[in-house]
């Protein structure tokens, strides 16, 4: 399996943007989390934010500074939303995420995020292999620390087949409605639609022909046809009930 990314926050000042991070981390398949000097680190409080991770905050590492946190790292995409005079490498985080995976065969690698109120420092940008800019609308450029985290996860979730994984199925896999049960569905739709008039100024023929057209697309199941077929059922019963009197339609015109 492809080594997921080392998720590297420098100086975070939000213990709620940290478990942001864990939850985050949690779910883009990232296994390990590097703090640099935070300014508060309350396992029991960001536990009671990030539910259920309890496991994975007794793991997050310590540090007193990037360079240290990167140092075993063999590519670090450092996240910045500033545009920089110095000439440096900058792509957008897709890119950067088929980077990190190709890296990562060859060891560790990390996405880098920054300070909630500044960002990053020019040293610190230059620890970095590569500058990553999320693209957002530039009268409003500044993403919140964990949503740029979320991003960056995301993408290099993807990037190592997080797609593969499996739509959860229906808890109930159903079989496709027979024909019988779809004529008995339009049966008693017709005897609906006539008891509220709804043919009245329309060819009840033609009205029936279009709505077994929109029944034939929809493709339902065995369940859901049972389900549409009890509405109109319900509509005669409901009239009755109410004491309106309900008349058989006319045989229907098989031409």
């Amino acid at each position: 399996m492809i080594s997921a990314p080392i998720l590297v926050l420098v100086n975070p000042q939000d213990i709620v943007n940290i478990a942001g991070a864990v939850r985050i981390a949690r779910n883009f398949g990232i296994e390990r989390m590097r703090l640099v000097q935070p300014e508060s680190f309350d396992p029991w409080r960001i536990e009671g934010i990030a539910h259920n991770s309890a496991e994975f905050v007794a793991t997050i590492e310590l540090a007193d500074s990037l360079e240290a946190a990167v140092g075993d790292c063999v590519y670090v995409a450092v996240l910045t939303a500033r545009g920089r005079t110095a000439k440096r490498r900058t792509i957008r985080p897709r890119e950067a995420a088929a980077e990190l995976v190709q890296a990562s065969a060859t060891g560790p690698v990390a996405i880098v995020v920054g300070r909630e109120d500044r960002g990053l420092t020019n040293a610190e940008l230059d620890l970095g292999h590569v500058l990553v800019t999320i693209p957002t609308d530039p009268r409003s450029s500044s993403l919140n620390l964990a949503q740029a985290a979320a991003i960056m996860a995301y993408e290099s979730w993807i990037a190592r087949g997080g797609e593969t994984v499996p739509l959860k199925p229906p808890r109930k896999d159903t079989a496709p409605a027979t024909s019988a049960q779809l004529e008995e569905l339009f049966g008693d739709w017709r005897r609906a639609l006539w008891a509220v008039d709804f043919f009245k100024t329309r060819r009840s023929e033609s009205v029936m022909r279009s709505f077994r057209e929109i029944i034939h697309r929809a493709a339902l199941d065995g369940r859901e046809a049972s389900l549409v077929r009890a509405m109109g059922i319900e509509v005669v019963r409901y009239l009755a009930r109410a004491g309106l009197a309900v008349s058989e339609p006319p045989v229907a015109d098989p031409s």
